[in-house]
């Protein structure tokens, strides 16, 4: 799915990062105004490649804002001391490490190493995420995606129908997790209670069926004992991140990602210099209750 698109100020080209997912977008100014033909092409490209890149320069957070609700409505970020001060729909994410015991020996033990969908611990969690990189380092730093619509159509009929029925809780924090969570304020507590969704997820526009779990926050399948529900969920988090799933993207200053975390994983790898800034933009599009 290659396409181009001609205007007088732009030349949209789409095309494929990877065979897993993923396909890079340029010619488009995104500190303009874009028509709702590009924009129409570009929702397509994401049901299909469900991750694009949107090659940029940086952008203000109010011109990245207004890129992010062309694809949606943002919903505001859980924790309120990473919100932007002028846009906070925007939040910013600083994961440089600037003292050397700032970076774990063990890279597993930083949250953002496991792979997750962006907040599977609210009822109606964001469809969409958009990242723009503002600073990157040298070397590392990559953020990795899997296709979990891939990973689902890839089990045994028997496999499907085992997990068809299964709902599973996604809490703030599980011990599931290597790491611990960031610690909550009490009115971020209060907006953060247990909530269940299905293992197999049916997207809601596309209507593709995906495996639907959070190696950070699903917590255990419900109505099953812990030994089991372990198994099952252990069984599913090596199958879904098998190497032919992955994109991992190397950031260029500018980038912009959105995917989709309704058939998306993702993870980083926080293996870069110690003192060299990786500082991001996110904003995060509301999307529909899970089923």
């Amino acid at each position: 799915m290659e396409t181009e698109h001609e205007t007088l100020r732009s030349r949209l080209t789409i095309s494929t990062l990877s065979n897993a997912l993923g396909a890079k977008v340029t010619g488009i100014p995104w500190a303009e105004d874009v028509n709702v033909d590009l924009i129409r092409q570009i929702r397509e490209a994401l049901m299909h490649y469900h991750l694009l890149c949107l090659c940029s320069t940086p952008l203000s957070s109010r011109d990245f804002a207004k890129v992010a609700r062309y694809f949606g409505d943002p919903q505001l970020q859980l924790l309120r001391d990473a919100r932007d001060s002028d846009v906070e729909e925007v939040s910013v994410f600083d994961s440089t490490y600037k003292k050397p015991e700032n970076k774990p020996a063990d890279l597993s033990l930083d949250r953002r190493s496991g792979w997750h969908t962006d907040d599977s611990y609210f009822a109606q969690p964001a469809k969409i995420t958009l990242l723009q990189a503002l600073e990157i380092p040298s070397s590392g730093g990559e953020t990795r995606f899997c296709n979990a619509c891939a990973a689902y159509d890839d089990l045994s009929t028997d496999q499907k129908t085992e997990l068809s029925d299964l709902r599973a809780v996604h809490s703030y924090d599980t011990m599931r997790a290597p790491a611990r969570a960031a610690k909550r304020n009490a009115a971020e507590e209060t907006d953060t209670v247990d909530v269940v969704h299905p293992l197999i997820r049916t997207h809601d526009e596309s209507a593709k069926k995906a495996i639907y779990f959070n190696s950070n926050r699903t917590d255990r399948v419900i109505n099953m004992e812990r030994a089991a529900s372990d198994a099952i969920l252990d069984r599913i988090d090596a199958h879904m991140t098998q190497s032919k799933y992955q994109y991992h993207h190397r950031w260029q200053l500018g980038d912009i990602l959105m995917w989709d975390n309704r058939c998306v994983i993702h993870s980083v790898n926080m293996e870069f210099p110690v003192g060299e800034r990786r500082i991001h933009q996110r904003i995060l599009l509301r999307g529909e209750v899970p089923y």
